[in-house]
C-alpha cells in the first residue's frame, strides 16, 4: 500500500510538471527567446524549436499528462476498494479530483504563468528530450486524427485571417501600458512606424504659406541676401509665378560660389548651382516617400496637388519627426503650438496637426478627414466659426479664440474628463 501511495505522488509530481510545461511554452515571450537565441543561449534555442514543432509540442505534453493521470487513478481506485471496498471508487474519484486539480492543474499552471520565460528555459531540455522519445506515438495519434478530420470533410488549411503580423504588433504596443514620460514616447514612435505606411506626404509637409521661396529673376546679391535671411538650407527657386519652380538653390552650394567669386558677386550664375526641382504627389505615403529619398539620395521634394500646383514641401527631417517627434535645430523659428491651462484645457494653434497631438496628449481624436485641428473644427462644423463660438466634438470641446480672414489661427481644446490627465505638451 505504501509503494501504491508512493508512486500515485510521483504520478502527481508528472502531472504537474506537464501541465506547468505546457503553460510556461505557450507563455514564454516569443521576442525574448528570439533575442536571447540570437545573443548564444542554447536553452532558448530549444523553445523555439519547440514553438516550430507545436503540433509535436503539444501531442506529447497530453500524451504524458493524461497518461500520468490515468494511471495514479486508476492505482488510487485500486487501493480504495482494497480499504473500503465497494465505496472506495467514490473516495478514489473524489480524492483524486482534489489532489489533480489542486496540485497537478491550478499549481504548476498558476507558477508557470507568473514564471513562463524563466520555467520555459529550464524545461525546454527536458521536454526535448520527451518529444523525442515519444514522437513515434504523438506522429501515429496525429496522422489518426488527420484522417478521422478528413473522414468528416474537415482540414487544417484554414488560417485565422485577423491575426496578421501588424496587428500583432500593434497589439504588443497597446499592452505596454506604463504611463510615466518615457514609454508613452517610445509607444508613440513605435505607433509611428508602422503608421508609416498609411500616412500620406500631404499631411506632414510644410504648407505652401509658410514656405521661403526666392524669386530668380532677382540679382545675385538680392538671392544671396533672401537666402542668408532664411532659416531653411534648401530654397526654391521660381520664375514667373510661384508655381513655377526651376530648381531648388543649396546653401552649401551657394556658399562655395559666392566664395570662388571671391568680392565680385554680380556676374554670377545662381543657376548653374540650383539642383532640378524634384515633385511628388501629395498622396504619396510616407513609407514609399522615404525609400524615394533613400534610392535619389535627396533629403526633400515639392508636393504638388492632382492639377499640379505646389501644396509645400516635404523633407527626410520631416518624416523623421513623425517617427520621433520634433527635432529643433539652432536655425528653427521657435512656435509656441501647444499651451496647456492650469484648467486643464490646452490653447492650441490652428496649424498644430491631430497626429501630433495624439501622439504627445495621448488623445484619439480622428484623423482621416483633416490633418490638423484647425481643419478638424472646420470638417466638423460645415462653416467658417466666429471668434467665440464653441463646438462639441468626439467628447472633446473647441472654442475658437483667434481668427485671420478665413482661417482659424487659435483654438481652446477641453479634452475629456479623465482622473489622469496627461499635461505634458512638451515638443509641439
Amino acid at each position: 500500500m505504501l509503494i501504491t501511495f508512493g508512486a500515485i505522488v510521483v504520478l502527481l509530481f508528472l502531472s504537474a510538471f506537464f501541465s506547468g510545461s505546457e503553460t510556461a511554452l505557450t507563455a514564454a515571450s516569443r521576442p525574448l527567446m528570439h533575442q536571447l537565441e540570437q545573443g548564444g543561449d542554447q536553452r532558448a534555442k530549444l523553445v523555439n524549436v519547440l514553438h516550430a514543432r507545436k503540433e509535436r509540442l503539444i501531442g506529447t505534453i497530453l500524451l504524458g499528462n493524461n497518461l500520468v493521470n490515468i494511471l495514479a487513478s486508476a492505482l488510487a481506485t485500486s487501493a480504495m476498494i482494497t480499504m473500503f471496498g465497494e465505496t472506495g471508487i467514490a473516495y478514489a474519484t473524489l480524492g483524486m479530483t482534489l489532489l489533480v486539480l489542486i496540485f497537478a492543474e491550478v499549481l504548476p499552471k498558476t507558477y508557470a504563468f507568473h514564471n513562463a520565460n524563466r520555467m520555459a528555459l529550464t524545461i525546454a531540455p527536458i521536454v526535448s528530450l520527451l518529444v523525442w522519445v515519444l514522437s513515434p506515438f504523438t506522429h501515429a495519434i496525429n496522422m489518426l486524427i488527420l484522417g478521422v478530420v478528413n473522414l468528416f470533410g474537415g482540414g487544417f488549411e484554414t488560417r485565422d485571417i485577423l491575426g496578421s503580423g501588424d496587428e500583432e504588433l500593434r497589439g504588443a504596443i497597446e499592452l505596454h501600458e506604463r504611463e510615466d514620460v518615457d514609454v508613452r514616447h517610445e509607444r508613440a514612435m513605435l505607433r509611428s512606424v508602422l503608421d508609416l505606411a498609411q500616412v500620406q506626404v500631404g499631411e506632414v509637409m510644410t504648407h505652401r504659406k509658410q514656405l521661403v521661396t526666392i524669386d530668380a529673376s532677382l540679382t545675385t546679391g538680392e538671392i544671396i541676401a533672401q537666402a542668408l535671411e532664411s532659416p531653411y538650407t534648401r530654397l526654391p527657386l521660381w520664375r514667373d509665378n510661384p508655381d513655377n519652380v526651376v530648381g531648388i538653390l543649396h546653401a552649401k552650394a551657394l556658399l562655395r560660389l559666392t566664395y570662388n567669386a571671391k568680392d565680385d558677386v554680380s556676374d554670377v550664375d545662381i543657376m548653374s548651382v540650383a539642383a532640378e526641382p524634384w515633385f511628388v504627389p501629395e498622396t504619396t505615403t510616407l513609407q514609399d516617400q522615404l525609400e524615394a529619398f533613400r534610392e535619389r539620395r535627396e533629403h526633400s521634394a515639392l508636393v504638388i496637388d492632382e492639377y499640379g500646383a505646389i501644396m509645400g514641401i516635404v523633407t527626410l527631417e520631416d518624416i523623421l519627426e513623425e517617427i520621433v517627434g520634433d527635432i529643433a535645430d539652432e536655425h528653427d523659428i521657435a512656435v509656441s503650438g501647444v499651451r496647456a491651462d492650469a484648467d486643464g484645457s490646452y490653447i492650441i494653434d490652428g496649424t498644430v496637426t491631430i497626429r501630433d497631438l495624439n501622439r504627445e496628449l495621448d488623445w484619439d481624436l480622428p484623423d482621416e478627414e483633416a490633418s490638423t485641428v484647425a481643419g478638424l473644427v472646420l470638417h466638423e462644423s460645415r462653416r467658417i466659426p466666429d471668434v467665440g463660438q464653441a463646438f462639441m466634438f468626439h467628447g472633446f470641446r473647441f472654442q475658437i479664440l483667434r481668427r485671420h480672414r478665413n482661417q482659424i489661427t487659435s483654438i481652446k481644446v477641453i479634452p475629456p474628463a479623465d482622473p489622469d490627465p496627461v499635461e505634458d505638451a512638451q515638443g509641439l
